[in-house]
């Protein structure tokens, strides 16, 4: 066997690239911020960085998660960490040209948590913010107005891992609070999948769906009108019929 030798390689690096997706005022939102260096000074882009050369891709991924918005990743092995978010690897980017200072690859993470509150800017942004996915997917790249990088491409790719999961998994707890309403879980559902549900049907369907949904034992009225049941999420990982997304 020929000896090895790590100088006939290229050197390149790793980041960690993030679709932060959340809820707000019932629109699927993603966090994006405004780059304050080059390249692509001025641009909106997904946050992230790179990994350090003493941590693995998990642990650059929650380290990440925890600068850009003070949250920390869910420990399946404790599941009632009150701020836990749902942090997944994605998929890894490696085009050679994807980053004008040197080849970078990245590995992207889907994060998934409840309303989340204002984001900080931090590291090299100068800015941040909650943005609805579907002005951030429609930008004309064309135009300069594209998020920076190849980040329209997994923040599209991050959307749809969110959009299909929801169908067969039970993810979409992952945008709520520990006790939800029906109510509260649908208009996951519509924002996620940007479609209207029979709220009939609907109730119908997740609470008769097994290890679904489990009753938390009370009530609240803060959706206004009568006392609606609170609900916690079920032991369910699978959904088993699934929850189809309606054809648009």
């Amino acid at each position: 066997m020929s000896p090895y030798d790590p100088s006939a390689f290229p050197p390149f690096a790793v980041t960690v690239d993030l679709v932060v997706l959340t809820v707000r005022r019932h629109a699927l939102c993603a966090l994006v911020i405004r780059r304050g260096e080059q390249p692509f000074q001025g641009r909106w882009a997904l946050p992230g960085g790179f990994v350090r050369g003493d941590e693995d891709l998990s642990a650059a991924a929650a380290r990440e998660l925890s600068e850009e918005t003070g949250l920390c990743a869910h420990d399946p092995a404790a599941p009632d960490v009150g701020n836990g978010a749902h942090l997944e690897q994605l998929a890894t980017y490696g085009d050679p040209k994807r980053d004008p200072r040197m080849r970078v690859v990245s590995v992207a993470h889907l994060v998934l948590a409840p309303d989340l509150p204002a984001p900080r800017a931090g590291g090299d942004a100068n800015s941040a913010r909650w943005a609805p996915v579907d002005e951030l997917l429609s930008a004309d790249g064309q135009s300069g107005a594209g998020l920076a990088f190849d980040h329209e491409q997994i923040l599209a790719d991050g959307v749809e891992r969110a959009r299909s999961k929801i169908e067969y998994s039970s993810l979409a707890t992952a945008f709520c609070p520990p006790e939800f309403t029906v109510g509260e879980l649908r208009r996951v559902y519509e924002a996620v999948w940007g479609v209207a549900l029979d709220p009939r049907n609907f109730h119908r369907k997740v609470t008769g769906t097994p290890g679904f949904l489990v009753p938390a034992g009370g009530t609240t009225t803060r959706q206004g009108g009568r006392p609606a049941q609170l609900f916690r999420a079920g032991g369910a990982t699978l959904l088993n019929p699934p929850m189809l997304r309606p054809e648009v």
